[in-house]
C-alpha cells in the first residue's frame, strides 16, 4: 500500500485551489499527503489550505517566485511519500482517481505516468468547448490521454506521478517554463524508465474561463514547443507545425476566396468541411448545440493561438544565431580596425 505525496504548486489562485483540496478529501484511497507550494503568491492561499489541516495530511509553504517546474522540484525534497503526483491547481480530482493509480501501479507498473482530462458537468459552456478543443482528435490528433492518439504519449503535469526513484536519478526539472513538463519527460523515457499512460486517472481541468485567457495560454505552448526543441531537437515532429500551417492555409484561403478564384473557392470549402467535421462531433460528444459551436471558436482559438506563438519563437530561434554570428563579425572588425 503505497503512500502517495500530492504536489500542487499555487500561484494567485487560492479560489482555486480550495476546489482543489475539497475534491481531494472525497479520495476512497487516503494513504496520501499533500504538498503546496505558494510560489511567491500575493494571493496567498494559506488560510484557506491550513483550513483543510483537520482533514488531509497537508503542508504549506511559501517561497519566491521561480515558476512551476522549480517549485514542484522544491515540493519534492520535502515530499514524504513512495511516489508523487502533481496536478495544475484548477484542476479537480475524481474519488476514484488514487485507487485507480494503486490498482495499476500494482498490476503493471509504472516508473511515471500521466493521466487525462475531461469536462465536468459542472464546467461552463465556454470551459467544456475548451476542454473538447484541447482534446479532439480534429486539433490535438487526440494525444493528450489517448492511447490511440497521435504521436508518442508524454506526461504532462497538469496530471502527472512519477517514482521516488525517478525523482532521485533526474532530480526533477531542469527549466521551470515554457514546456518544462514535456522535456521532463522526454528525460524520464531517456533513462529507461517505464512511462504510461493510465486511462482511468483522470481529472477534471477547468482551464481557462474565457476564449482570450485561452488564447494567451496555447499562444504560451505554442512558443513552449519551440523551447523544447532547444532541449530536444529529436522531439520537434511534423505534427507540431499543423496549427502553423493551419494559420497559413486559413489565412490565404480566405484571401484567394475574396478574389474569386477557382483554388480559393476550393480551399474554402475543404475549410467549411473541416469546421463542420469540428462542430458536428463536438455536439454530439457534448449533446449540445451551442457547445458545439463554441468548440469551433475554441478549435480557431487555439490552432491560432498555438500557430502564432510558434511562429514567432520559431523566428526567434532562426534570427538569433544569425544576429550572434553579426555582432561576432562586427566585433572582429572592429578588432581589426583598432577600435
Amino acid at each position: 500500500m503505497r503512500f502517495y505525496s500530492i504536489v500542487i504548486p499555487v500561484y494567485n489562485r487560492p479560489e482555486e485551489i480550495k476546489e482543489l483540496l475539497e475534491s481531494l478529501t472525497k479520495q476512497t484511497y487516503t494513504n496520501f499527503e499533500v504538498v503546496v507550494v505558494e510560489d511567491g503568491s500575493t494571493d496567498s492561499a494559506e488560510q484557506i489550505v491550513k483550513s483543510f489541516q483537520d482533514q488531509l495530511n497537508i503542508k504549506y509553504f511559501f517561497k519566491e517566485n521561480t515558476g512551476q517546474g522549480l517549485s514542484r522540484n522544491f515540493a519534492y525534497e520535502r515530499a514524504s511519500g513512495d511516489y508523487f503526483i502533481v496536478f495544475d491547481s484548477d484542476c479537480l480530482i475524481p474519488s476514484h482517481y488514487l485507487q485507480a493509480v494503486e490498482d495499476r501501479l500494482n498490476t503493471d507498473y509504472l516508473d511515471a505516468f500521466g493521466g487525462p482530462d475531461r469536462a465536468d458537468t459542472s464546467f461552463t459552456p465556454v470551459q467544456k468547448a475548451i476542454s473538447y478543443s484541447m482534446t479532439s482528435l480534429f486539433t490535438t490528433g487526440g494525444i493528450r490521454g489517448n492511447k490511440k492518439g497521435v504521436g508518442v504519449f508524454h506526461p504532462r503535469s497538469f496530471n502527472m506521478g512519477i517514482s521516488k526513484e525517478v525523482w532521485l536519478r533526474t532530480q526533477g526539472y531542469i527549466i521551470t517554463r515554457k514546456g518544462e513538463d514535456i522535456e521532463f519527460s522526454i528525460r524520464i523515457m531517456s533513462y529507461g524508465f517505464k512511462v504510461g499512460l493510465i486511462e482511468n486517472a483522470y481529472v477534471y481541468h477547468k482551464r481557462r474561463t474565457s476564449l482570450k485567457q485561452f488564447y494567451k495560454q496555447v499562444h504560451f505552448f505554442g512558443t513552449a514547443r519551440i523551447n523544447i526543441f532547444r532541449f530536444a531537437p529529436a522531439e520537434l515532429k511534423l505534427t507540431h507545425f499543423f496549427p502553423m500551417c493551419f494559420v497559413l492555409y486559413s489565412s490565404l484561403t480566405v484571401l484567394l476566396a475574396a478574389l474569386n478564384t477557382s483554388i480559393g473557392l476550393l480551399s474554402f470549402f475543404f475549410l467549411v468541411c473541416y469546421t463542420a467535421a469540428i462542430f458536428i462531433d463536438a455536439t454530439l460528444k457534448n449533446n449540445s448545440i451551442s457547445i458545439g459551436a463554441l468548440s469551433v471558436l475554441a478549435a480557431y482559438t487555439q490552432l491560432w493561438g498555438y500557430g502564432i506563438g510558434f511562429m514567432k519563437e520559431g523566428l526567434n530561434e532562426l534570427v538569433s544565431p544569425t544576429r550572434n554570428v553579426m555582432k561576432e563579425m562586427l566585433r572582429k572588425k572592429k578588432e581589426s580596425a583598432g577600435e
